[in-house]
């Protein structure tokens, strides 16, 4: 496992720093989190079959299932924002607020924000591989629940995704606030069910029953840094701290209001104006 963790760290060292010069390239910095989707899922597949350690018998059921769900994750989600950042001419609005703080800094602080995303992917591919890796014959009931919690976080995801997009293809919506569906629920739905997706790994991971064979799947506890680490991300780092700052200074009393009536995170009924 610690090999695995190696290789993730390495290759995303490499894959963030090659995001960092497509950034400078094409002046979009939207793309670092094109290589990073990507990057992580291909590191995270990889991870999970872990091909150096293979037997006679070659990946177990469990490293191919969890493969899969990685695969479909990432594809879902990398296919998704590559598009928006091909096809838009604007960046995202996050880059937008940080390349204005930063100023002429910015090449070289955003170098700084690409890179650390690499021991992000390492912590990650900690929780893929307790799951892939952890011992038994076949498949278990629990990773079957694992599975199902990945697919409705990722149909949870896209569902919030098109809501956003129908509405800002309104034209009638320009400067107005989303607070329909998903997002009348939360803030920000799109990373509650980003997040979600990543408790399928403990899930899959933690023994509690001893099934895994005589002295269980220690490793198995590691899979809980993948829900905490994405959720320190998408709530005090990259994610919902710098996206709402720009949507106060975009929409001002109109998003104050929105974050009055509406959770930043977790679902909850909203509260009358």
């Amino acid at each position: 496992m610690l090999l695995a963790l190696a290789f993730a760290l390495v290759f995303m060292l490499v894959v963030m720093t090659t995001a960092w010069a497509t950034v400078l390239k094409t002046g979009n910095a939207g793309w670092t989190d094109v290589f990073w989707t990507f990057g992580t899922g291909l590191t995270g597949v990889i991870v999970a079959l872990s091909p150096w350690a293979w037997d006679a018998d070659g990946p177990s059921a469990r490293q191919i299932l969890v493969a899969v769900l990685v695969a479909v994750w990432s594809i879902r989600l990398g296919a998704y924002i590559a598009i928006r950042v091909a096809r838009t001419k604007e960046e995202d609005t996050r880059y937008k607020l940080l390349k204005e703080e930063w100023g002429p800094t910015f090449a070289k602080r955003l170098f700084q924000l690409a890179i650390v995303q690499a021991p992000a992917t390492t912590l990650l591919c900690a929780s893929i591989a307790a799951a892939a890796l952890r011992p038994g014959e076949g498949l278990m009931l629990t990773d079957y629940v694992g599975a199902v919690i990945l697919a409705v976080a990722i149909a949870g995801e896209g569902i919030a995704d098109q809501q956003m997009k129908a509405f800002k293809a309104d034209k009638g919506n320009k400067g107005q606030i989303m607070d329909k569906g998903l997002w009348g629920l939360s803030r920000h739905p799109n990373y509650v069910f980003e997040w979600f997706g990543w408790v399928a790994y403990p899930v899959m991971a933690i023994d509690l029953f001893g099934q895994s064979g005589a002295g269980g799947w220690p490793w198995g506890w590691a899979a809980l840094i993948a829900p905490i680490v994405m959720y320190l991300i998408l709530t005090r780092l990259t994610g919902v701290p710098p996206l709402e700052a720009a949507m106060l200074k975009s929409r001002g009393q109109a998003y104050a209001d929105y974050q009055n009536r509406v959770g930043a995170f977790f679902p909850r009924p909203s509260k009358a104006s």
